[in-house]
């Protein structure tokens, strides 16, 4: 259960600061550790992660330490028993340890406990209960490393109290499972999560979206998402994706061209959705207005890719769907033509290296040369606006209001 030094502490103290508050709750008495993701993530080699700690010391008595020793703190989930506490201007979280109680939901009526195990028993997997030390010494209660090194993800206890619990867990499992798991998932939380699929269902949408949008961030997404789709577990919210090969070709290019991951746009790939699919996915996901205009604007409008070493072709698309969208179609066409050998590097810097043209003539041009009637000036700026797109953006504003001339005086 305890390992002595196992954990290189530098490795997960990047701010020294955060000693601070261990001294500050050994002055009441009390024991601080970091837990979670924090340790796991560290003993998993990865960066990045965020500090998440607990401490036997109540959220009353851990507000009492910390303005005993200078440190602010700010309430934060108070219906997960947790105190932020200000270090270096960054807010970190301190939850109470309590104990799970008979017919558990989270609520703000928490037994609290100094007994470590107890609330370790009430995490989710066993590898989110693995605590640590200020001096690398690692409290394992549930076998949680052994089965971060062979890539077994599962549940604490009885998986099927855990999910009727807290049904998000489910979720959770399939998300860790990508990051972590090695060889195929543990059968009994597997079956756990099938059998309780349907309470899925009362869980806000939000909450079921944000956890399949990390989901979609993970290394091993498509091997997930089979599982996934196989057993029913999203269908009552997603159909089937027919692109899941396109979705790796399109993980592998995002990692060998050192891009940054999308998760709305992996979604995309998962269904290339024509207008309606892509109104129908940001409605059931309850997506926000800039995710579904996003989606939407996808399906809507295309681009040829093969053209894009044309700077002029490229240059229009540019000006009429934003350089974004551009590098967006590119990973698309990617995806789904692998064997294309795209120079995606050098096309994103040569679209980042356009300057976006400004349509050179406004509205009051317009109006100086008498035309007052609001339905005609916006008729005749887009007539004008295309011939300044089909000149390669070269006609003036002189061109352009003799243009607006001519076509005045037609009508």
């Amino acid at each position: 259960m305890i390992r002595p030094e196992y954990l290189d502490i530098d490795k997960i103290i990047t701010d020294k600061s955060v000693l601070k508050l261990f001294r500050a709750v050994s002055s009441h008495g009390g024991v601080l550790r970091f837990v979670g993701g924090s340790v796991r993530d560290t003993l998993a080699g990865l960066k990045g992660f965020e500090l998440d700690l607990a401490t036997d010391l109540t959220p009353e008595e851990l507000v009492e330490a910390c303005q005993d020793n200078g440190l602010k703190t700010v309430p934060i989930g108070i219906k997960f028993a947790t105190t932020g506490v200000m270090i270096n201007n960054k807010v970190v979280a301190v939850s109470s340890l309590y104990q799970q109680r008979d017919g558990y939901k989270f609520s703000s009526d928490f037994n609290f406990t100094d007994d470590w195990k107890a609330d370790a028993s009430k995490r989710d997997l066993t590898i989110n209960a693995v605590y640590a030390d200020e001096h690398g010494n690692v409290f394992d209660y549930y076998n949680g490393i052994d089965d971060l090194e062979k890539g077994v993800i599962r549940f604490i206890g009885n998986a099927d109290e855990q999910i009727k619990n807290d049904p998000i867990r489910i979720m959770r499992f399939f998300r860790f499972y990508s990051i972590f798991g090695k060889g195929e998932p543990d059968l009994k939380s597997l079956k756990a999560c099938v059998e309780n699929r349907e309470l899925l269902r009362t869980v806000a949408i939000e909450q079921v979206r944000d956890e399949l949008f990390k989901i979609l961030l993970t290394p091993n997404i498509v091997k997930t998402l089979r599982i996934i789709f196989e057993n029913d577990i999203l269908s009552y919210i997603l159909p089937v994706s027919k692109h899941l090969q396109e979705l790796q070709n399109l993980s592998d290019v995002i990692t060998q061209n050192e891009l940054n991951p999308d998760a709305l746009r992996r979604l995309f790939v998962m269904y290339f959705p024509d207008g309606q699919l892509a109104e129908n996915l940001a409605m059931r996901l309850h997506l926000s207005k800039e995710q579904k205009n996003r989606l939407v604007h996808w399906s809507h409008f295309d681009i040829d890719v093969k053209q894009l070493g044309n700077v002029s072709y490229m240059q229009k698309a540019v000006y009429l769907y934003g350089k974004d969208f551009c590098k967006d179609k590119i990973l698309f066409y990617a995806a789904q033509n692998m064997d294309s050998k795209l120079d995606i590097k050098s096309l994103f810097a040569q679209i980042d290296a356009l300057d976006v043209p400004q349509f050179p003539i406004s509205g009051i041009d317009l109006i100086s040369l008498g035309i007052i009637n609001n339905a005609q000036i916006g008729e005749l700026l887009n007539i004008l606006k295309n011939e300044w797109i089909q000149s390669n953006f070269t006609l003036s504003n002189d061109n352009l209001v003799n243009l607006a001339k001519t076509f005045a005086s037609k009508n």
